[in-house]
């Protein structure tokens, strides 16, 4: 299978280069104009290049933004006919990969992923005088002006941002400054060697908390390579899980109509209506251009629909900042219903034979086993070799007794 649960990731190598030749003519035989951008990877500008000329070579039209966020490439769509982010998202960066894009900000559903699949390797070139071109576009400009205007000024906030040297580098500092908040800004640097861990983890952001603290701020805002993501701190150096921030900005929104994921906690069914998915935003993106004001996973994945249909770590993050200023975020924090989650990853090259062995109809959207004070979440990662667990219970022994109900089953399968 060529797509994973976000969009096309591999380590860089033959593969993926091949994977980039075959790509770009199936994309430029759609027709119209194709937005490209990428994250801060090394590996970036070839396989942008090597796209683009595959779209141009079938008679289509390039339009390159450089260096941008997911969430900018996909809200510079509208108006084009195709978005493709070159990004490996929250992968190391010995990783890239592709992501692409409807002009709504939506990602490629299955039918039309399956469509790419089926006509691939795309070898239909355009005529010597019906070649498209490629031009250079500020797609980030607009984008970062299109939120500036949907948000309020922060008046001098002091806060701290890390894009850990991602694509967020390029976009949230400028856009929190002319919010005129006061940053301090950590590994903000598009060098496309990340200083951390992409994954916006609490146990990789250990610094985080102390910065917080010593600078006096309201808090932090994190991403991950592409800035799809974005996770928080509060003014005392907590670090916000990601079920608490759906919360939050449920709460803050307004949002009576939320869409999530079987992962997420069971308190936000105490604030609003839920409808849940499996796990993954193009699924939370899927069902909000059906049904409700706002989505999000745990994984730090936040979505705006009357913004675009793609998680927006920027946006999250100029939101975020703006309730920090008008509330005592870690104060409601404490006052949030909140029930033990535990996660867990277990390294597995069959990750996929194994969810089918055990029930699963697709490994990546998993098996969902539930009891009277729980439930866990059994399923194999779309980006990385291995199995996810998580647990819910209504205290920390029904929460430990679901994950061992997971393993069990899942050891039963080993076993047999």
């Amino acid at each position: 299978m060529l797509f994973g649960s976000s969009g096309i990731r591999r380590k860089y190598g033959p593969e993926l280069v091949e994977i980039a030749q075959a790509l770009g003519p199936c994309l430029g035989r759609r027709g119209g104009v194709t937005l490209t951008g990428r994250d801060t990877r090394t590996t970036g500008p070839v396989l942008n290049r090597l796209v683009s000329a595959g779209i141009i070579a079938a008679g289509g039209q390039v339009r390159d933004t450089g260096v941008a966020p997911t969430p900018a490439v996909a809200f510079g769509t509208r108006g084009v006919t195709t978005g493709v982010m070159i990004t490996a998202s929250h992968n190391p960066e010995e990783y890239n990969g592709f992501k692409l894009f409807n002009p709504d900000g939506s990602s490629f559903s299955g039918d039309q992923q399956r469509e790419i699949e089926e006509n691939l390797p795309g070898k239909e070139w355009a005529a010597w005088d019906g070649q498209g071109e490629l031009r250079e576009v500020d797609a980030l400009t607009p984008y970062i002006h299109a939120i500036f205007r949907k948000r309020s000024s922060l008046d001098g906030l002091p806060l701290v941002l890390d894009c850990g040297n991602g694509a967020g580098s390029v976009a949230s500092p400028a856009l929190l400054a002319l919010l005129e908040a006061d940053i301090s800004c950590v590994n903000c640097n598009p060098s496309g060697h990340f200083a951390r861990p992409s994954e916006p983890l609490e146990e990789y952001l250990g610094y985080i908390g102390n910065l917080v603290r010593k600078r006096g701020a309201a808090g932090a805002v994190v991403h991950d390579g592409d800035a799809d993501r974005m996770m928080a701190f509060d003014r005392r150096g907590r670090y916000i899980t990601g079920d608490r921030l759906l919360m939050l900005f449920a709460t803050y929104l307004s949002a009576r109509e939320v869409v999530t994921t079987y992962d997420a906690t069971m308190a936000i069914e105490e604030i609003a209506t839920v409808r849940r998915t499996p796990v993954g935003d193009t699924y939370v993106s899927a069902e909000l251009s059906r049904w409700g004001t706002f989505g999000g996973e745990p994984s730090g994945a936040w979505i705006f629909p009357e913004h675009s249909l793609c998680p927006d770590g920027p946006y999250a993050a100029a939101l975020y900042a703006e309730i920090a200023r008008e509330w005592d975020v870690a104060a409601e924090i404490d006052r949030m219903p909140a029930y033990p989650v535990l996660r867990e990853s277990l390294p597995c090259d069959d990750a996929g034979d194994v969810l089918r062995a055990i029930g699963a109809g697709s490994p990546t959207d998993g098996i969902r086993l539930a009891g009277e004070e729980g439930w866990c979440l059994i399923r194999a990662s779309g980006t990385e070799p291995k199995i996810r667990l998580t647990a819910e219970g209504t205290d920390r022994r029904a929460a430990e007794a679901m994950l061992a109900r997971g393993r069990n089953l899942l050891k039963s399968r080993k076993s047999a």
